[in-house]
């Protein structure tokens, strides 16, 4: 049977139930299953494959729920998942109605706090073992947490108030050298110190296993924590960051080693106050072209096991962003790019290889990102920041304060804009348009296809003032958007422009709204199809061909809650338009996983409902 252990497991109690034996026997079963699923619903690999053990050991010293566990980032979670009773539900993984690839809470009573972005669990854990404290409950709280995750500041900020606190967190550093992208910043540099300090590790570990075959060897190990804590530090020179800060610092430990592991857990939680247990992994592990390829394999699609090979790939938003920032920046010498851990995602290799010096990865660190881009700016650079949606979100007041108030020109290339499928709620794009509507003098480009993309990318370099956001979805355009007919690049039509219905809307939802705009065509409707590649300020244009329509129809891939349907109603009013007015858009909610496609059919924005919609009127 393949998964002789692992099918047997229905909670966490069960995994307590092993021999270390058995526990490693687990481990390999799992790594087939991560592997198998994968490989079919796509997720992130490298990271959940190398916390296997890690994970296992959690589960075989604490006991969940009444101890808490707190992932970070979630995208690590998968093993935690197969452990908590989801073994028979794990072929849904990221699929509509399946369970999430993140933490969450709603999934299980395990899944302790939504973890779809980096940097939150050592906050958290912290407000959850403070909760413990004031409520008396003795049990643990444990935060996981990437050595990625520390090159964000919130951080830092949760352990100079962990390190003072009361409260008992342990926290667990999974250190793999990696995040998305291979670790930067001093950080980085200080935990390979650790990592290399070959003389303590050989010491701990041959310490360890003399004391395992002698009587009473556990308690020597116990009364001799104080005297290793004093040896490690002379070995040292000095103490650890960790430990300078209040935390009691336990490691390096050999994260793929479960006996290492599960006695470095049962002495921090001897421990009286905040600990750090510092655990070194290999990202991929077990999976030849994963551990080869970890940031091919962070976040991957379908891919064929035997080959490594992703099942379909294609051209991308994403890859011509890259294409084209390249070309503007072999003449301009201006011109920088900024990534926040997502090189590959956002399709900044090419420029990473070709203008290293103009190339600035700075970390999970998306805050600081934007403040660093007006740095820049100020000093004659034209910083271009490619960032996701979802992350943007962090950076609002950044945005405001540091780069608009003070009328910088910086361009924020923002990918993954709308429905993203199957990572769901922490990671759809839909709540950038909303906010970076309300910030002065920022301009927003929606562009649908690659030739309004070029377009955008050339004007925010050269034409526009101010900063300028230009957003996209994952993917490629669909090929019947070559049929718009552009008068200016702000806007362009389908259709016939003398109907009196109009169809208005903006990126991905105008190839759908082309489509059901020859479906009305079919049944002997007429419309005019408006698509917007400029969404912030609405163009004037705009508003001289829509004044006179009887019907529009807005259709928008976003929150209704601030979005440019709204504002374009506003207008609309205040210029006395007399006629009927429909807004499509995702009401006040938050979008679970499924396929892009699903989510359109769901929301009324593929071609199907829209045409349905406008036919229901006409």
């Amino acid at each position: 049977m393949k998964y002789r252990l692992l099918s047997e497991i229905k909670n966490p109690a069960d995994v307590k139930k092993l021999s270390f034996r058995e526990l490693t026997e687990l481990c390999d079963e799992i790594r087939l299953k991560l592997i198998e699923t994968v490989s079919k619903n796509g997720g992130h690999l490298a990271s959940n494959l190398g916390a296997v053990e890690l994970t296992v050991a959690l589960h075989k010293v604490f006991s969940s729920p009444m101890d808490q566990l707190v992932f970070d980032v979630g995208h690590q979670c998968y093993t935690h998942k197969l452990l908590t009773g989801r073994f028979d539900s794990f072929a849904t993984l990221r699929t509509k109605g399946g369970i999430s690839g993140f933490c969450r809470p709603s999934e299980s009573e395990h899944d302790i706090f939504y973890s779809g972005h980096s940097g939150t669990s050592v906050s958290a854990g912290l407000g959850l073992a403070h909760g413990k404290l004031l409520s008396n409950d003795k049990n643990y709280v444990v935060s996981v947490i990437g050595d990625g995750s520390f090159t964000g500041g919130m951080v830092y900020e949760a352990l100079n108030n962990g390190g003072r606190s009361k409260a008992k967190q342990i926290i667990v550093l999974n250190d793999n050298k990696m995040s998305i992208s291979e670790n930067v910043g001093s950080f980085a540099k200080y935990l390979a110190v650790i990592r290399t300090k070959s003389s303590y590790m050989s010491f701990k570990a041959n310490t360890e296993k003399f004391l395992s075959k002698i009587p009473m060897g556990t308690v020597v190990a116990r009364e001799l924590y104080n005297i290793k804590t004093d040896i490690k530090n002379k070995l040292y020179s000095q103490s650890t960051f960790f430990e300078d800060l209040g935390y009691r610092y336990v490691g390096p430990i050999d994260g793929h080693d479960i006996e290492q592991l599960c006695s470095a857990f049962e002495s921090a939680k001897k421990i009286d106050g905040p600990v750090l247990v510092h655990v070194i992994t290999t990202k991929g592990k077990g999976y030849e072209y994963a551990e080869k390829y970890p940031s091919l394999f962070h976040g991957i699609s379908e891919f064929d096991i035997e080959s490594g090979d992703p099942i379909t790939s294609s051209d991308s938003f994403s890859d011509k962003f890259g294409e084209y920032l390249c070309s503007h920046a072999e003449n301009d010498r201006t011109i920088c790019s900024i990534t926040a851990a997502m090189k590959t995602g956002t399709g900044l290799d090419r420029f990473s290889e070709r203008y290293p010096e103009r190339f600035f990865d700075v970390g999970i660190a998306e805050e600081h990102a934007v403040t660093f881009a007006g740095g820049l700016a100020k000093n004659g650079m034209k910083p271009v920041y490619a960032v996701y949606s979802t992350f943007l979100q962090r950076c609002y007041d950044q945005i405001v304060h540091d780069i608009s108030l003070q009328k910088l020109k910086i361009i924020f290339a923002i990918d993954r804009a709308g429905f993203v499928g199957e990572d769901g709620e922490t990671h759809h794009g839909l709540f950038d348009v909303a906010f970076l509507s309300t910030v002065p003098d920022l301009k927003i480009y929606s562009p649908c296809c690659y030739r309004s993309l070029c377009a955008d990318i050339n004007n925010a370099l050269y034409a526009d003032e101010f900063a300028v956001a230009i957003r996209y979805p994952r993917g490629r355009p669909h090929s019947n958007v070559s049929g718009l007919r552009y008068d200016c690049i702000e806007l362009s039509h389908y259709g016939t422009e003398s109907s009196n219905t109009a169809i208005v809307t903006y990126g991905r939802i105008t190839s759908q709204a082309i489509s059901a705009a020859d479906l009305l065509r079919d049944k002997g409707i007429d419309v005019h199809l408006v698509s917007l590649n400029q969404i912030k300020p609405i163009p004037e244009e705009a508003y001289n061909c829509l004044l006179s329509k009887e019907k529009i129809y807005f259709f928008e891939e976003g929150q209704k809650s601030g979005s440019v349907g709204e504002r374009l109603a506003s207008e609309l009013l205040l210029r006395n338009y007399k006629g009927s007015y429909s807004l499509t858009a995702v009401e006040d909610k938050f979008v679970e996983q499924s396929s892009v496609d699903e989510l359109l059919r769901a929301y009324g924005l593929d071609s199907e409902s829209i045409a349905k919609k406008v036919s229901e009127e006409n």
